[in-house]
């Protein structure tokens, strides 16, 4: 069954990872508000983090497959829910229902899978210091919300998300949340890439200089930008989220040589440019 499966995925031009299956282990969560919400965990190797991946609008948690498999790659650990109404959450029936408006609509209260998921996770030993969430479309607004409401979590990354996706409002969010973030998106599409420079500034403005990270792509978004473009930048920022310091050159101890004297070396004006402020 397995060989007929791969055989008609290949017929489709799908890639392996479209038909492979994300590792990890099965466990059940439940909201506040009576989900089930499945999901599948793997636990971080020693020392490393664990993030919470929230899938897009009409997704589940195996569109994040091909990246699970990077973070396994690098021993970090992963908690990946079908979001209530999507995959296999549906025990209060599926996303198509929801209420497309209204700030208490189920979109909204997707933040309470989320409550469950990092209840969890400290249960697992798991810090809120070490945990980051990433979210794509969908879960990046779902993401962003949620971290207002956990503000030590360690990281938020956000990829191609919106200023507001049924009423999903982020830029309230990323007022709050004072963290390393990662924001990215695709520039060919205007409006999408506006709202995430808006969403970039209203975090820069909040946290500060060195904890925002901006990605761009030049097309696709969601999942699909993640494993075509951005995956490799989203891991390494996983693994060290503050650029380094560039430090202006030091001049080196008073030497007497046959050329003379040091003298001091003052920076250079192209050190600058080399990071340039996330607000131009």
């Amino acid at each position: 069954m397995k060989k007929l499966w791969i055989l008609c995925a290949a017929a489709l031009g799908l890639s392996p990872a479209a038909w492979a299956q994300m590792k990890g282990t099965s466990v059940n969560l439940t909201s506040q508000d009576g989900w089930t919400i499945s999901a599948l965990y793997q636990p971080a190797e020693e020392g490393q983090k664990t993030v919470l991946l929230l899938h897009d609008a009409g997704k589940d948690n195996q569109a994040f497959t091909a990246f699970a498999q990077r973070l396994g790659e690098k021993g970090i650990g992963f908690l990946a829910p079908d979001l209530r109404g999507h995959g296999r959450s549906i025990n209060k029936g599926g996303y198509a229902s929801f209420a497309k408006e209204g700030v208490d609509n189920d979109y909204n209260k997707m933040t309470r899978d989320v409550n469950a998921a990092v209840e969890f996770l400290k249960s697992k030993g798991v810090t809120e210091e070490n945990l980051v969430f990433i979210g794509a479309g969908m879960g990046a607004n779902v993401a962003a919300k949620s971290a207002s409401l956990w503000p030590d979590v360690g990281g938020l990354a956000l990829l191609t998300p919106s200023a507001n996706f049924r009423d999903v409002l982020s830029i309230p969010a990323l007022r709050v949340y004072k963290g390393y973030v990662f924001i990215a998106t695709a520039a060919d599409d205007k409006k999408a890439f506006l709202e995430a420079s808006i969403l970039r500034n209203v975090a820069f403005l909040s946290a500060g200089e060195g904890k925002v990270v901006f990605a761009t792509a030049y097309n696709k978004k969601s999942h699909e930008m993640l494993d075509a473009w951005v995956a490799p930048e989203l891991v390494q920022w996983l693994i060290t989220p503050q650029k380094p310091e560039i430090r202006p050159d030091l001049p080196p101890e008073e030497e007497e040589t046959e050329y003379g004297s040091y003298e001091p070396v003052t920076p250079s004006d192209t050190e600058e440019a080399l990071v340039p402020s996330v607000l131009e």
